[in-house]
């Protein structure tokens, strides 16, 4: 049974100019047009029609409406912004506008928001919990927001400092072979969360915060025996911990502090087989109260497009590896 065709008229108000709702040369309107390549969407003067199947009307005027509520608040619409919207309200989120305008820090002149669903859940679970566990794929933001939120707690004052950790794998090389001291030889493998530090702070303050002790980033080996109260720690690349090196982490947590662990199962470096903590993590301590379990998908890459389109596609290969074992496995049994 065909669609009933159905038609929406939508007025932007004379307090928005149609070129930042159709971005400069169309840019916007074009994002829109090839979500939904069987409406037809005309604009004229400040009137925005849409003419199509009811149901594809319906979601189309949502999204524009959602646009119209992003630049209320005073701030500039994206391609990506647009697409992101599109997907939320096809997923059944119906209000983008309130993840995409959600400010968690402003610094150096911007200021940084969850730009996804799985995003914003991610960043209201480490609101809401002591512990969060934040497991995705590369460029899902997972390291990046939780040291928004770490430096966010102590402008705040909500936190007296900052523990920024990492296990130290030795991926391919031996850290003995190594030039130069042990600092030297580990500071590789903090680099991305030094990285993350310097766009959310001033720089130049670094090395005075770090100096006394307000931020600390060091290798994981250096928590153990330790309790951190009043502190923000955040576990990075938490896949390559060995369950007893996350049991040792997660009993490092004192009175007052919060702690988040990412990491991502799929990209596993220990040697040997060695069994990930992070892996059976969730099967020890699902339910227990005040800890939360985000799992950030494709869909929440905010890197360039390609790299949402590779984890897909490493996802499609690993299923077909899985399908294709147990399919060897079945047929060894019947042998």
């Amino acid at each position: 049974m065909a669609s009933v065709t159905a038609e929406a008229r939508l007025t932007v108000p004379d307090t928005q100019p149609m070129v930042a709702l159709l971005g400069s040369g169309d840019s916007l309107l074009r994002v829109v047009e090839d979500a939904f390549p069987d409406l037809d969407i005309h604009a004229r003067g400040n009137l925005l029609t849409i003419v199509g199947a009811e149901p594809d009307v319906q979601l189309c005027e949502q999204v524009f409406v959602e646009m119209l509520a992003v630049l209320d608040t005073g701030l500039s619409l994206s391609p990506d912004a647009v697409e992101r919207s599109i997907a939320m309200l096809r997923s059944g989120h119906d209000q983008p506008s309130s993840v995409l305008t959600a400010n968690i820090l402003s610094s150096r002149g911007r200021t940084i928001r969850a730009k996804t669903l799985g995003q914003k859940h991610y960043v209201d679970a480490i609101d809401n919990h002591t512990v969060t566990f934040g497991i995705g794929p590369a460029g899902t933001g997972k390291t990046y927001l939780a040291v928004a939120k770490a430096v966010q707690a102590l402008q705040e004052k909500e936190v007296n400092r900052i523990v920024l950790t990492r296990p130290a794998v030795e991926a391919g090389e031996r850290l003995g072979f190594l030039p130069g001291t042990l600092i030297e030889k580990i500071d590789p493998y903090l680099r991305p969360l030094y990285d993350a530090l310097h766009d959310m702070t001033d720089p130049d303050s670094i090395p005075r915060l770090m100096a006394s002790g307000t931020i600390e980033v060091a290798p994981l080996a250096y928590m153990r025996g330790r309790t951190l109260n009043d502190a923000f720690i955040i576990l990075d690349e938490a896949q390559n911990t060995s369950p007893e090196q996350m049991k040792m982490f997660l009993t490092r947590l004192g009175f007052g502090s919060t702690m988040v662990v990412t990491g991502d199962v799929t990209q596993v470096d220990l040697p040997g087989g060695q069994s990930s903590g992070l892996r059976v993590v969730e099967n020890i301590l699902s339910g227990v109260e005040d800890v939360a379990f985000c799992r950030l998908d494709s869909q929440d890459v905010v890197r360039h497009k390609l790299v949402g389109r590779i984890v897909e596609a490493y996802g499609r290969y690993d299923e077909r590896a899985k399908s294709h074992h147990r399919s060897e496995q079945r047929d060894h049994r019947i042998r």
